[in-house]
């Protein structure tokens, strides 16, 4: 399994509310490696977000899937980061 990683890399602004699980990026990729998943969740209480990757090609039995996280952090701003929980919907 080919593992990636979830870096911030500059300051994380949200446009709109989210929801728990959303998905944040969808791509068919071909016949073989069917479709790949990306959805994201907030750790409120860490202030993280959590991304999940899945495919739905079976491999052994078990589809392809990784998780990472990306811990949201002052960016060289004077005022405090975002907070995930403010931006996620129930």
């Amino acid at each position: 399994m080919r593992r990636s990683s979830c870096r911030q890399v500059g300051p994380i602004k949200f446009k709109r509310k989210l929801q728990q699980g959303d998905e944040a990026f969808s791509q068919r990729r071909s016949l073989i490696f069917k479709r790949m998943q990306i959805v994201r969740g907030c750790d409120a209480k860490r202030n993280v977000l959590v991304y999940l990757v899945y495919t739905d090609k079976m491999i052994e039995g078990s589809p392809e899937n990784s998780t990472s996280s990306v811990p949201i952090s002052p960016w060289g701003e004077t005022t405090p980061p975002a907070k995930c929980a403010d931006w996620i919907s129930n």
